[in-house]
């Protein structure tokens, strides 16, 4: 069964995630200040993988004449966003499906958090294209996401990533052997990696904003 499936992970998704990424509630709040960098009070938002509805639930408190687009694959993450939104949904518009289920737009910003690690480098170019084809020139995209660090050692920095998410006594042989088996099941690229996607599926002014063990974040412009 997939964890975004399964409903005790669904459960207790909205608990468990803050506690699994560096600073998250800080790297909504960034999201949103490189979003409102360009985008107007009244902005048209589109959120990838808006399941959970934790990203949204921050911009549109953040950003009350905002509105979103949201989109993900999991009926039941996209019930769990329903939930946490309560009557924010009334800002939202959530579809059921991939990036090419999402309406044309064109979108004044986008977001993709905790998303493209789960997708292979094929795949994550052809997500990627498909949320710039849907951007306004120069809207700004900003992701997260796990990523290796220059140098590699993979599971030395998802150890670390799992044991911050772990309890005051951390078990660092434990959290090895969830590393090789989370190396082995997401298709994780390098820093390089990523930037060097996001380019070639057209997006320009790449910068990094964001970095905490594994995970890293990036802004770049349509």
């Amino acid at each position: 069964m997939q964890p975004f499936t399964d409903p005790a992970a669904v459960a207790g998704y909205a608990e468990a995630t803050p506690r699994k990424v560096p600073g998250f509630a800080d790297l909504h709040r960034m999201t949103m200040l490189l979003l409102a960098e360009h985008a107007s009070e009244a902005a048209n938002i589109l959120v990838v993988g808006a399941g959970g509805g934790l990203e949204l639930k921050a911009l549109a408190e953040a950003q009350q004449g905002w509105r979103f687009v949201g989109v993900d694959p999991s009926l039941e993450m996209l019930n769990l966003g329903r939930r946490v939104l309560g009557p924010l949904q009334q800002r939202v518009e959530l579809h059921h499906g991939y990036i090419d289920t999402a309406p044309p737009g064109p979108y004044d910003g986008a977001t993709c958090l905790l998303t493209l690690h789960f997708l292979g480098r094929d795949e994550r170019l052809c997500a990627l294209r498909e949320i710039r084809r849907r951007l306004k020139p120069g809207a700004p995209l900003v992701v997260a996401h796990h990523s290796c660090p220059e140098g590699g050692k993979l599971r030395r920095w998802l150890s670390m990533s799992i044991a911050f998410a772990g309890e005051s006594r951390v078990d660092f042989a434990a959290a090895s052997v969830s590393a090789s088996a989370m190396a082995s099941r997401l298709p994780i690229l390098s820093v390089s990696e990523d930037e060097a996607t996001l380019r070639e599926a057209g997006f320009s002014e790449v910068a990094l904003f964001y970095a905490g063990f594994t995970f890293r974040g990036w802004v770049a412009a349509a």
